[in-house]
């Protein structure tokens, strides 16, 4: 409910003498309001005016008989009774003046009517100073005295209308008893009108204090009412009151409602047993209650105090305000407040703590849990003088399976990856999702570091045990970094950094192991973050190079196309391995630009070379979620003027793991120029028949690890040569050995059927020039000539 503030009535000294009046020009509402309220209590006085005034006249009529004739003693009664009635008449009409707004011109009639009225009291005066002796004189004057004082005592409320009839009658007779040299009684005289009208003036401004202060203590009871029973009616807040001996003295009907009880019974029982329900015969208290019964005790005020209740055996949560209620002589009587039934907030509450802190996909804790649990092992180690740790844990290959399968079957995995880790958990360890695939686990006593190392290969090993989710046997292993508190660091910020640099360290080694930290990963780490810094220069510094690794025909040896390899010599670091760099590459997306840099150099080379050798350039899965990848390939060929069809991708199995269809349509694309596609790596990786299917490469490149196999007599590896080349070749493909060093690799890949063969037998990477010499070597001029 909205209030507005109500105006404060003006003091009664700060009102001048015309606002006392009621005849001030001033506009102010609660001044009109008490101007309303003077000339409102004429109209409640009028009988009272009208008797006194007619008892005067009786006593100054008697008093004139012996001196003046009875006629015109009778006119002069007739005359005062019309002044009378027309002063009434006026009076009536201000009887709702306290309820409007007076106007002007009916504060100037009633004024007109107070002063005939006076008029005709002066007559008597003259009437005595003519046809009466000085005791008449004195006689009438004392009447009329009595007269005045009577209508000042009567009409507190205006003195206006007072001072009128006094300064009209008293000026009269004083005027009188100076015409008679009665100097003493008119200074007498003079001294009591101006009495009467200060005397009046002052009843004014007591009238005036007095309703001043009626009015404001109605209007803001009225206001205190209101919202009382606005605050009443509301829908969760109610009223109760206890004495001294905290027992229920009042109670609103909402509390009682609350309580499941009437109101009549709440009364007299101590409020504690009233909330307490059950537990008030066992004693056995929440300590909520333990906490308001101490309050009661003390004599405090309390705001907002949760208290846990039993309602009908249920449990509810209610909030109480209250605070000390004290009596007339200033001793303490109870307490009186307020509450609300908070149960469903509080469960809110409740719900959305939980949620604050614990992972909603798996139900473990989350990052921030784990980051207070951290944080209190820290501390628990650092008292105890003992050790805690933080094992990072990041599942393999779980990107394969959200890829392919979709984040259904992910969040699926995810839930039975965090029931398995639970499983391994003691009371010594908390396990948590940091987000992502990646979970953590706090070991709260790390003394005995061999328990460290246990708890990880607990979980490497359990989490690698195959799942079944949704009709699908999947196999995720997981690679655990650990860092141990305080040793390998003091804060929960640098121990889970340092757990971080484990964990990549384990990854970088293939997953599936557990590393701890050493300070040596920093190092590591720093490097990488100069190598990064380098890596975005590099283009800028004209610090990469391209060599070409030639590829022949497997009968005549002839160069068919070259690959094209990336180099990198930095100019603070040196010769970067390609196995360093495109790693670090793909991983900052800094391939993109580098991909699109190189195409263009490999066409502007290739232009050199002769029509029929092609240029096979590796092209990553980041490029191809590059939207203008298929761009860069047209403006690589046209700015090179180098046919579409000497230009050869290659892709690994592993552009298909991240978006598969996007990766085909981007590649249809490129085909749909005159780009031949070849397959790189096949057999290393998710082996499927499905791509081959969909998309129609023009070379199937065998890697160098079956190669040695089938050299050494390895059945599997001869197996899977021989199946490849019969798929290529019903297929319509080509197949290409890789890593060939020795006759004898030699020898078993072209009787195994391969159309083309790479590897250093034939040329190790070269620069460009040196490339393009191998078109005048006699074996190449042999190859042209036959």
């Amino acid at each position: 409910m909205k209030t507005e503030a109500t105006n404060q009535a003006p003091a009664s000294s700060e009102l001048s003498i015309l606002a006392v009046l009621g005849i001030s020009d001033e506009k102010d509402a609660e001044y009109l309001r008490i101007r309303g309220l003077q000339y409102a209590s004429l109209a409640k006085g009028t009988h009272s005016r009208i008797a006194v005034q007619g008892i005067a006249g009786i006593a100054v009529a008697s008093l004139m008989l012996a001196a003046i004739p009875v006629v015109a003693i009778i006119a002069w009664l007739v005359v005062l009774g019309f002044s009378l009635y027309y002063l009434a008449r006026i009076d009536r009409t201000l009887i709702d003046a306290d309820r409007r707004r007076m106007s002007s011109e009916e504060v100037k009639k009633q004024s007109v009517s107070a002063i005939v009225n006076a008029m005709v009291w002066v007559l008597p005066i003259g009437i005595g100073q003519i046809f009466g002796d000085t005791t008449l004189q004195l006689k009438i004057w004392t009447v009329l005295a009595m007269l005045m004082t009577a209508t000042a005592i009567l009409l507190p409320a205006v003195p206006l209308a007072v001072m009128l009839l006094a300064l009209t009658i008293g000026g009269a007779a004083v005027t009188q008893l100076l015409f008679a040299a009665s100097y003493d009684m008119a200074a007498v005289a003079a001294a009591f009108t101006i009495t009467v009208v200060v005397g009046s003036l002052q009843n004014a401004r007591r009238f005036i204090t007095t309703k001043s202060a009626e009015a404001a203590m109605i209007e803001r009871n009225e206001v205190v009412s209101l919202l009382l029973r606005e605050f009443e009616e509301g829908e969760a807040d109610w009223l109760w009151q206890i004495d001294t001996s905290r027992r229920v003295r009042a109670v609103s009907p909402r509390f009682a409602y609350a309580l499941g009880v009437s109101a009549r019974d709440c009364e007299g029982k101590p409020i504690i047993e009233l909330i307490a329900g059950p537990s008030w015969k066992s004693g056995q208290f929440h300590t909520s209650l333990h906490d308001l019964a101490e309050r009661f005790k003390r004599r405090e005020s309390f705001s907002n105090l949760l208290v846990r209740v039993q309602i009908n055996g249920m449990p509810r949560w209610w909030e109480l305000s209250g605070t000390p209620k004290l009596d007339e002589h200033g001793s303490f009587a109870g307490f009186r407040g307020v509450g609300s039934d908070v149960t469903e907030a509080r469960e809110s509450s409740d719900k959305i703590a939980h949620m604050a802190r614990y992972d909603t996909l798996t139900g473990l804790p989350n990052r921030m849990m784990l980051t207070e649990a951290l944080g209190n092992a820290l501390g628990y180690a650092e008292q105890w003088r003992t050790r805690c740790a933080f094992l990072m844990i990041d599942l393999d290959r779980f990107k394969a399976v959200n890829d392919t399968l979709g984040h259904l079957v992910g969040d699926q995995l995810l839930a039975r990856v965090s029931e398995r880790l639970r499983e391994q958990m003691t009371e010594n360890e908390l396990c948590g999702r940091l987000g992502g695939d990646e979970f953590a686990v706090v070991v709260r006593d790390a003394s005995d570091m061999e328990r460290v190392h246990r708890v990880a290969q607990r979980v490497i090993e359990r989490l690698s045990q195959p799942y079944e989710v949704d009709h699908h046997t999947l196999y995720v292993g997981a690679s655990v970094g650990s860092a141990v508190g305080p040793r390998d660091g003091a804060t929960v910020e640098t121990l889970m950094r340092n757990a971080d640099l484990a964990l990549y360290r384990a990854k970088d080694k293939g997953g599936g192991e557990h590393f701890t930290y050493e300070p040596s990963l920093h190092a590591h780490a720093e490097e990488r973050r100069k190598l990064e810094f380098s890596l975005r220069r590099a283009l800028e510094l004209n610090e990469f190079h391209l060599n070409f690794q030639p590829v022949v025909n497997a009968d005549t040896e002839g160069v068919v196309s070259f690959e094209a390899l990336l180099r990198w010599n930095s100019k603070e670091h040196g010769p970067i391995s390609p196995a360093k760099f495109i790693p670090l590459a793909e991983d900052t997306r800094l391939i993109v630009p580098i991909g699109e840099w190189v195409l263009h150099e490999a066409c502007l080379e290739a232009v050199r070379w002769p029509e029929h050798v092609r240029v096979a350039v590796n092209v990553s899965g980041e490029q191809l979620l590059d939207p203008n990848f298929a761009a860069s390939v047209v403006g690589a060929l046209s700015s090179s003027r180098l046919p579409a069809h000497r230009l050869e991708l290659e892709v690994t199995e592993s552009i298909f793991l991240r978006d598969a269809d996007h990766a085909r349509a981007v590649l249809e694309q490129v085909m749909a120029l005159g780009c031949p596609i070849a397959l790189d790596d096949f057999g290393t990786g998710y082996s499927s028949l499905g791509y081959l299917r969909k998309l129609r490469f023009s070379t199937i490149k065998v890697d160098r690890s079956f190669v040695q196999g089938a050299a050494t007599g390895n059945v599997e590896s001869l197996a899977i040569i021989r199946a490849v080349v019969a798929m290529a070749d019903s297929l319509g493909m080509s197949t290409t050995a890789e890593g060939v060093e020795t006759d004898k690799e030699l020898s078993v890949v072209r009787n195994l059927g391969c159309k083309k063969i790479q590897g250093y037998y034939f040329g190790r990477p070269m620069e460009p020039e040196d490339a393009l010499k191998l078109f005048r070597a006699p074996r190449q001029k042999e190859s042209n000539a036959a």
